[in-house]
């Protein structure tokens, strides 16, 4: 690799100094990145996660749908497999979920676990909601639970030096085959 960006050099009339690390171009995290694909209106009409259910299994990413609750794929991964268990009702925390909603979510966050072990042999999880935009909710209006499958060394150079997540499969192939081994 060199220090050549695809559209000209790094360094370019004396701004910046030139350095002896390789690039891996990611740009399609552009969007993540811009916030493209995130509603300024995250209200029942305009969410993601309020959409996606309406869409085929493919197109909107689920792996799986429950009575209350669905498990989706996703958009921006922390790690191949990331999974969030969202209930289909638009609420934004976790206190408002119905005590039938909270049952399906955490029924289906062990499910996920299984599914996750058994597919990409998962060693390890993080568990999570992050509720509200200042606790770091990408989505703050409805709520989400992550399931990020770890393994060991997982969180090599690439993320750490490079700044940069690979991953190894296309979403739709992930999505296909978490949903053809899900387990009960």
């Amino acid at each position: 690799m060199s220090d050549e960006h695809p559209e000209g050099p790094l360094v370019q009339d004396g701004v910046g100094e030139p350095d002896d690390l390789d690039r891996l171009w990611t740009p399609h995290r552009m969007a993540y990145i811009r916030g493209e694909n995130k509603p300024a209106d995250a209200s029942a009409g305009q969410c993601p996660f309020c959409r996606a259910p309406g869409l085929t299994d493919e197109d909107g990413l689920v792996v799986l749908r429950g009575e209350l609750a669905f498990v989706i794929l996703n958009l921006y991964p922390y790690a191949p497999g990331h999974l969030m268990v969202c209930p289909y009702r638009h609420v934004s925390l976790y206190s408002e979920t119905t005590g039938e909603e909270a049952a399906e979510m955490a029924v289906l966050t062990k499910q996920a676990m299984r599914t996750l072990g058994t597919v990409s042999r998962a060693e390890g999880f993080n568990i999570g909601m992050n509720q509200g935009a200042v606790a770091g909710a990408g989505i703050a209006a409805h709520l989400h639970q992550h399931v990020v499958p770890r393994w060991p060394g997982d969180q090599n150079f690439m993320p750490i030096i490079g700044r940069t997540k690979t991953l190894p499969e296309l979403l739709g192939d992930t999505r296909a085959l978490l949903a053809e081994r899900w387990t009960a």
